[in-house]
């Protein structure tokens, strides 16, 4: 978002005329000394009468003003009793009966021999280079509290040093606290402000009130007789209005100890709740905390519509060694906009989004706001029972779907109230949305994130997020989401060279560039940058109530050489390919994610033969590594496997039978999910309809076939919408589904409706038949009866529940009515009958099925003692439970 410099309000700062640091001699200091006691005791007297007078209002004054003049118009009133032990510089004794007048017109002489040091005890006397004027304020006063304060003269102030002044002005200060505020200095306190375009700037602290001193450029300064710092408000003059605030730099860090400890350990689980935007009351003062990390920078600004845009009156200071920068800002609320504005190594500045953001602008708009969250969830008895069973043993068939276009214009809100019932009707257990978190490009479905720790805005608030996960819930739906910690996008705003150097990206070029899509990879060997990713894998998850993580792009974090050419990529310390550090991140991800969360899942999208990918991070493998500690795994190959065989004619699907049986060698290696992700309709892929050969009928045909032959098969199931009513187009994210094919008053509607229908009926057999999922990662659950009927296209299996109840899946993937096909079965069941079958004319199909029990012949077949005879649909699978 481009800053807006404000048009009004700023002044031209007035010039400052340099004091000349006055010389003197060892008994002309002592002699200042004993003129300062003097002067402290006159001052307990007249404090001791308590003055009440309030001072008149100041009139316009020139620089020829007298000393006398100004002791006229500005009687100092003091209100409690001030101790000076180093000198002040009067022109006249202090008497009770007189307020001290402020002025400089006649120092203690001094020689050029010896220059007065700079010390704490012992500060520059205001020489007549620089008189010290005491004003009054004639801006509208503060809202009253009890009596109106009284006006206030100023003391000597000390002169702002000049490196702190530029480092300041120029967004390099790593300290503004030690320089800006109220500081505590002999016979008083000092106070100073930063505040570009003000007029005028005014202390209230109790009954005190005095306007500060305008140094130029923005600064304001003055000392307030009092013994210690106070609590106090500014009243800030613009050209157009006047503001009343607390001054953030009276402030002590609103990050905790234990807080940066964690920081710099790498391992805070609850970081969103340390950086970022916090609204917060800090000190009894309400506001926001800004922290971020930033190590490299020389500086951080806060800037946002708050202050025009313009940081310079923000900025933060570093808290030591954990690069994280921190500034509690008073006043500022939920809804603000805001960035960071940082300056490089080489003194360039950048404006960034801060990548905590919990909130950001709808894209193309980029700034985060402060967000914090108001929702009350509803969903307890949900997560109460969520974590009775563990996902691979508990049914799982989900839905996946890409929010911005499964119903193109609704809000989470809108959508919380068509999803749910929907996925519901259908049956499934779960909806997997593809990645919600902020990202600046539409095209890449999320896939390509700059606000991890944010939903994205195009569908509304986080809140309304939380609304639309809390409905799936209380419809009896678990929420997977997919996340992306493989990569971020280069965008200038982001995360890319955040603070002028690589902090979140690999700072080997190497290591950095991700080959495939142009984007940066994570340094997951960096221990702040696996604390940012394993806290937001924690934070979707408490924070959003999300169920499961499915982790995009896994293998090209695992290995060194992915996609790239030999040359291009260095081996690990052991000589091998392998990401030594992803791994580590992998494991401390998903150790730390079932730790803290009971319930949840992670699954892999990962596409090679990596051993142990869902194993426990505890247990070795034979190559050596713990195991990954995913909870189930993408099964890629078996997608790519079956999708290959059922796209071929059925005359040649002979040569490719062991396609469809292969998946079984390696079945129990992992904990499965079987995919048909969005992956596979799109680009040029076609719909799961569309890749199916023959004409419309055997093409719907073939995929109610699949789709059942899908559901019987060990593993969870993934189908992603459109796809579960045949739709012919491939899917684009710019309409989404075309639904208009389920309206009646088209043609072939009760074509798609068919299909649809048949997922129904599959999620529920597939619930209520625990064969079907009970044992998925068991070999006790499954047992082959026909793998090799290739010149048949036919296969069947046995599923087995924990209790040995078996269903019987047979698929016959061509075109002909078998009769009578002979098939051995265990001889322990007395009878069968058909529970479902993909040809029954409610799908859409020629309804040739089996309608009476089959009963077991006692001929063997198939190496088993009996054998039943069984019609076969064509392109149809049948199930087949005990009767």
């Amino acid at each position: 978002m481009t800053p807006h410099s404000p048009s009004s309000g700023s002044k031209n700062p007035k010039k400052k005329t340099s004091a000349k640091k006055a010389p003197g001699k060892k008994a002309a200091k002592q002699a200042m000394k004993e003129a300062a006691r003097g002067a402290a005791k006159e001052l307990e007297k007249a404090s001791e009468k308590t003055s009440e007078k309030k001072l008149k209002p100041k009139p316009e004054t020139t620089p020829e003003a007298t000393p006398e003049a100004a002791r006229e118009t500005n009687p100092v009133s003091v209100t409690e009793p001030v101790t000076v032990t180093d000198p002040v510089t009067a022109a006249e004794p202090v008497t009770a009966a007189e307020p001290v007048p402020v002025t400089a017109a006649e120092p203690v002489p001094v020689t050029a021999a010896e220059p007065v040091p700079v010390t704490a005890a012992e500060p520059v006397p205001v020489t007549a280079a620089e008189p010290v004027t005491v004003t009054a304020a004639e801006k509208p006063s503060p809202r009253p509290v009890g009596s109106a304060p009284e006006e206030t003269a100023l003391l000597p102030s000390p002169a702002l040093d000049a490196s702190d002044r530029g480092r300041l002005l120029a967004g390099t200060h790593h300290d503004p606290h030690s320089v800006l505020g109220a500081h505590p200095l002999p016979g008083g306190v000092a106070f100073r402000v930063l505040r570009p375009y003000a007029l005028s700037v005014t202390v209230v602290a109790g009954d005190l009130r005095a306007e500060l001193h305008d140094d130029g450029d923005g600064f304001f300064s003055g000392a307030l007789p009092l013994r210690g710092v106070p609590e106090y408000r500014l009243i800030i003059a613009y050209e157009e209005q006047v503001q009343e605030t607390e001054d953030a730099y009276r402030l002590l860090p609103a990050l905790g100890d234990l807080d940066l400890h964690l920081i710099g350990e790498g391992r805070h689980e609850e970081l969103w709740k340390a950086l970022g935007a916090e609204p917060m009351t800090h000190q009894g003062v309400t506001g926001t905390r800004f922290a971020v990390w930033a190590p490299n920078a020389q500086g951080v600004r806060v800037t946002g519509g708050f202050n025009f845009w313009d940081g310079t009156a923000y900025p933060m200071r570093s808290l030591g060694a954990t690069g994280v920068w921190e500034l509690f800002v008073p006043g500022v609320g939920e809804g603000e906009l805001y960035k960071y504005e940082i300056t490089r190594q080489d003194g360039s500045k950048t404006q960034r989004a801060d990548p905590m953001a919990r909130r950001t602008e709808i894209p193309p708009n980029t700034s985060s706001i402060v967000h914090s969250s108001h929702y009350e969830w509803e969903d307890g008895e949900w997560l109460a029972r969520r974590a009775e069973a563990p996902a691979h043993e508990a049914p799982m068939s989900i839905y996946e779907l890409h929010l911005a276009s499964w119903r193109p214009g609704l809000t989470y809100r809108q959508l919380a109230d068509q999803l749910p019932a929907y996925v519901r009707d259908l049956g499934f257990t779960h909806v997997e949305l593809m990645p919600v978190a902020e990202h600046p490009f539409g095209g890449s479905w999320g896939y390509q994130v700059t606000g991890f720790y944010a939903p994205t805005a195009r569908l509304g608030t986080p809140d309304d997020f939380k609304y639309l996960v809390d409905a799936l819930h209380r419809a009896g739906i678990g929420v997977l989401m997919d996340w992306v910690p493989a990569h971020f996008p280069r965008d200038e705003w982001a995360l890319a060279e955040f603070d002028g150097r690589p902090l979140y990206e690999h700072e080997d070029p190497l290591r950095a560039a991700h080959p495939d899509w142009g984007t940066l990879e994570f340094d997951y060997g960096r221990k702040e940058v696996r604390n940012f990713l394993v806290a937001n894998a924690v934070y979707w998850c408490e924070e959003f109530h999300i169920d499961g993580l499915r982790v995009d792009a896994v293998a090209s974090m695992l290995y060194l050489d992915y996609s790239r050419e030999p040359g291009q990529w260095v081996p690990n310390e052991h000589g091998g390919r392998e990401n030594l550090d992803a791994v580590a991140f992998l494991q401390e991800m998903n150790a730390t994610v079932y730790r803290r969360v009971p319930g949840v899942v992670t699954i892999a999208e990962e596409s090679t033969a990596w051993d142990g990918v869902t194993r426990a991070t505890h247990h070795t493998g034979p190559g050596g590594f713990g195991g990954l500690g995913f909870g189930l795994k993408w099964n890629m190959g078996w997608m790519h496997d079956s999708l290959g065989y059922v796209q071929h004619d059925p005359v040649h699907r002979r040569h490719h039978h062991h396609e469809m049986t292969f998946s079984m060698v390696y079945a129990y290696s992992e904990n499965y999910v079987l995919p048909i992700s969005h992956d596979e309709v799109v680009h040029g892929k076609g719909s799961l309809v569309s890749k199916m050969p023959g004409d419309w009928w055997q093409q719907r045909a073939t995929e109610r076939a699949y789709l059942a032959f899908m559901w019987s098969h060990p593993g969870k199931q993934l189908l992603f919408m459109g796809q579960e009513f045949a739709q012919g187009a491939e899917w684009s994210e710019a309409h989404g589904p075309d639904w208009w094919l389920l309206d009646p008053a088209y043609g072939a509607e009760a074509d798609h409706r068919g299909v649809r229908d048949l997922v129904r009926d599959l999620n529920t057999v597939y619930q209520d038949t625990p064969a079907l999922w009970q044992l998925d990662t068991n070999p006790a659950g499954f047992e082959w009866l026909v793998g090799d009927a290739a010149e048949d296209n036919v296969f069947a299996f046995v599923r087995y529940d924990a209790e040995g109840t078996p269903l019987l899946s047979i698929s016959n993937f061509s075109p002909v009515v078998r009769g009578d096909y002979r098939i051995g079965v265990p001889d322990t069941v007395p009878a069968w009958h058909e529970t479902l079958n993909t040809d029954a004319s409610r799908y859409g199909g020629a309804d040739s099925h089996n309608p009476d029990p089959l009963k077991p012949d006692p001929q063997p077949w198939h190496g088993r003692p009996a054998s039943i005879r069984v019609t076969l649909p064509p392109l149809a699978t049948v199930w087949l439970r005990p009767a």
